[in-house]
């Protein structure tokens, strides 16, 4: 797989007919790895080891329900009450971060709210702080850490 604008991590593969599998942490399961989850994969890893969340806090390909149809978020980082913190949209390193991209998780943050947006390719990455009450926002050069009590 191509190598990504993210620290180098350790996975579990697995392997049949079938292709090449990798393990994610958050639903405890194997995934066929598409160069999409091999995105997904390192935003979870740098999310629990270089921004200190707690795997209790990450949601990865939920479905919510927009306007009557079905639609799955990538990744959401919840806080301690449970409230959507960080929404992340990823993308297979080919694919561009366009305006449809940030349309896409705006369309999934209506509903969750969550203050900051994540959107990678994982070699761009696009990280925003929403502020609802003035209905604004702001690009930031990095992804807040966990604060430690």
């Amino acid at each position: 797989m191509q190598r990504l604008n993210f620290p180098t991590y350790s996975f579990k593969y697995q392997h049949n007919a079938n292709g090449t599998y990798i393990f994610d942490v958050i639903r405890k399961d194997y995934f066929l790895l598409t160069a999409e989850e091999w995105v997904r994969q390192h935003v979870i890893h740098y999310l629990i080891r270089e921004k200190n969340y707690s795997t209790s806090l990450i949601a990865v390909e939920k479905q919510l329900n927009i306007n009557q149809l079905k639609r799955r978020f990538d990744i959401v980082v919840f806080n301690k009450e449970m409230q959507a913190e960080i929404l992340i949209e990823c993308k297979a390193p080919e694919v561009k971060i366009s305006q449809k991209t940030f349309d896409q998780a705006n369309q999934y943050n209506w509903l969750l709210k969550a203050p900051y947006l994540f959107l990678t390719n994982g070699l761009k990455h696009y990280i925003c702080q929403i502020n609802f009450k003035d209905g604004n926002f702001e690009f930031l050069k990095e992804l807040p850490s966990n604060k430690k009590e």
